[in-house]
């Protein structure tokens, strides 16, 4: 008993332990577990039938596939063009890099809705960028494509914030060792620098993520909120809290909490095989 009294209160020279422990689960507590208790007592109250029918009625079918598709493929997205800005800012040095070092943080600093509307405008049939798609029929703004833009311009610093310190302790010793020993650049990548970055990249994939999933301010605008076909689960809760459905809302936020969580947990145990088999960086 006393060794594993021992070795679940590690030793410090600094005293305070209890309290220290008190005000960490009571603020937990506080600001998590018991709102999301009350989240999952609310949707019960809806009773069985209820939540079976606002969980499988199309539109929240729908809506939930795009939502968590939609943050999927932004995720998956910045992973690998956050990956390889990461690497630019890193590696060279060229004109205005601290003006691109800084712009990666806008979607940090933007309100949700000016991001969104900036998108739109830009997006529309009659933007910059839209116009330029329009004589290919191609359309970007207030269908699911404009969804995954919004996401992937939310989610990419996470990934580049993620990945940038990871990079500055990585010597570029080890990139002219490998060509010196043979290795082709695309080897390079794969075998030689790409391992110790794997910890830091499943970090930055599951923030990206999980920020994606429950983005709501910069979607709206350019999702065109049509119902199922560009209406995101998140928009879908509002608009139940709007009806006074509370508890149906309450059911579409448990059932996105709990998808969220899974997939979560899955990364979080890739990337743990990934540091067992890599090393801690």
């Amino acid at each position: 008993m006393t060794a594993t009294v021992s070795r679940w209160r590690e030793p410090s020279i600094l005293p305070g332990f209890g309290l220290a422990l008190g005000i960490t689960v009571t603020a937990l507590s506080l600001i998590v577990l018991i709102p999301l208790a009350a989240l999952f007592l609310k949707a019960a109250s809806a009773g069985p039938a209820d939540i079976w029918a606002v969980a499988t009625s199309p539109r929240t079918l729908a809506a939930l596939k795009l939502s968590f598709l939609g943050a999927l493929f932004a995720a998956a997205v910045n992973a690998v063009f956050g990956l390889i800005l990461a690497w630019v800012l890193v590696r060279y040095e060229f004109p205005g890099k601290r003006l691109i070092d800084a712009a990666v943080d806008l979607p940090f600093a933007l309100p949700t809705a000016v991001a969104g509307i900036s998108l739109a405008a830009i997006y529309a049939p009659n933007g910059w960028v839209g116009g330029l798609l329009a004589p290919y029929d191609i359309k970007v703004a207030y269908t699911p494509l404009g969804v995954m833009v919004a996401l992937i311009f939310i989610g990419l610093p996470f990934v580049v914030r993620t990945i940038q310190p990871v990079l500055e302790e990585l010597p570029a010793d080890i990139e002219e060792a490998a060509a010196l020993l043979g290795a082709s650049r695309w080897r390079t990548v794969f075998n030689v620098l790409l391992p110790p970055v794997l910890p830091a990249l499943l970090t930055g994939f599951v923030l990206a993520f999980a920020r994606a999933v429950g983005e709501y301010g910069s979607v709206i605008f350019i999702a065109g909120n049509v119902p199922m076909v560009s209406e995101i689960a998140p928009l879908l809760i509002v608009i139940r809290l709007e009806q006074f459905d509370y508890a149906g809302a309450a059911v579409v936020a448990t059932i996105m909490l709990l998808l969220s969580f899974a997939l979560i947990l899955l990364v979080n145990l890739i990337q743990a095989r990934a540091r067992r088999r890599f090393g801690d960086v």
